[in-house]
């Protein structure tokens, strides 16, 4: 079994979903947080977009090294800037991964803490990983927004808030 056609199909699918929840972003409640450890809301949604990089970058390095700087927060204050980043993040790795073949999945990748690997994955385990973190993220961004009321797109069928299963 190949596995870039389902991660093309994936990335897709999730952009999707996730453009529908950044419609909804709140503005005006970019520093909201459920808790003095929660992200702010629009930290939380700038990393999401971010992620949708990801590939791109996983394909393009071998490492992610937080101790040299290779990370640089992207800070963002509105929800056109979001829907931006999400667009041009996702269309560049969509790019990406219409250009690989499946063996340059089998690369290695790694988060790193100058020496210390914090993480290491082949670079198809990587970008499942990222797609993992979209889905794990975009439901705490769900909570935020069920806490103040905004009404919830659905993810991967109707939410409480569409259709039939309206309350």
């Amino acid at each position: 079994m190949e596995n870039l056609p389902q991660l093309r199909k994936e990335l897709t699918e999730e952009y999707e979903t996730t453009k529908r929840f950044f419609a909804e972003f709140p503005e005006g409640m970019n520093d909201y947080a459920p808790h003095e450890k929660s992200m702010k809301l629009m930290s939380l949604a700038t990393h999401i977009a971010e992620i949708f990089g990801w590939p791109d970058f996983m394909m393009n390095t071998e490492k992610l090294d937080f101790a040299a700087g290779d990370y640089k927060p992207t800070f963002l204050n509105s929800r056109a800037e979001l829907l931006e980043k999400l667009e041009n993040d996702y269309q560049k790795s969509r790019e990406t991964l219409e250009k690989i073949k499946e063996e340059d999945l089998e690369g290695h990748w790694s988060i790193n803490m100058g020496e210390k690997v914090i993480n290491a994955f082949c670079k198809y385990g990587a970008i499942r990983h990222a797609l993992n973190q979209v889905t794990h993220h975009r439901a705490q961004l769900g909570v935020y927004y069920r806490l103040n009321d905004i009404p919830l797109p659905g993810s991967y069928g109707p939410s409480a808030d569409e259709g039939d299963f309206a309350i």
